[in-house]
């Protein structure tokens, strides 16, 4: 099973995968509205509007594990995101990353290895990793990695598909 074939659902509780999303390249990033990594929601935002012409997209997956720094409903998540933040890219439900009831998208996600070689778990909120336009993984960032590093932009700029 391809990652664009692994079932997801919309913060609004709709049916979906990646597969809508096939063909482009994505940063894939499990997000927090109370984390003091919050504000890299700038961040992947302005990375929205800069690639999303060529072929990009940011998208969020909620995930309370840590801390409980995601507590709110998806509607609270939303009207967050949206108000705070004039997040544009696409928004999931809520979903675990790591432990036993780890998503199936973060099971193959999780299995990338970052710069230094590590794979396995998580580590904090806004971990991303980016996926090829073909969908296979080709990059992990650990949380403190801003969106716009240049690791991350060259990364991202390697992967455009326009």
């Amino acid at each position: 099973m391809s990652l664009y074939d692994i079932p997801l659902r919309t913060l609004s509780g709709e049916p979906t995968s990646l597969g809508d999303h096939k063909g482009k390249a994505l940063l894939l990033v499990n997000v927090a509205s109370k984390c003091g990594l919050t504000p890299q929601y700038a961040g992947l935002e302005r990375l929205q509007e800069r690639y999303a012409a060529r072929g990009f997209t940011v998208l969020g997956f909620p995930c309370n594990q840590f801390m409980g720094q995601e507590p709110g409903t998806a509607e609270e998540i939303q009207t967050f995101c949206s108000t705070t933040y004039g997040v544009s890219f696409p928004l999931f439900e809520k979903i675990d990353v790591n432990g036993d009831d780890r998503h199936p998208l973060y099971q193959r996600l999780t299995e990338t290895a970052d710069a230094e070689g590590t794979a396995g778990d998580v580590q904090w909120n806004f971990e991303k990793f980016l996926v090829a336009p073909d969908g296979s993984v080709v990059g992990r960032f650990r949380p403190r990695t801003e969106p716009e590093a240049d690791e991350i932009v060259a990364a991202v700029e390697a992967q455009l598909p326009a």
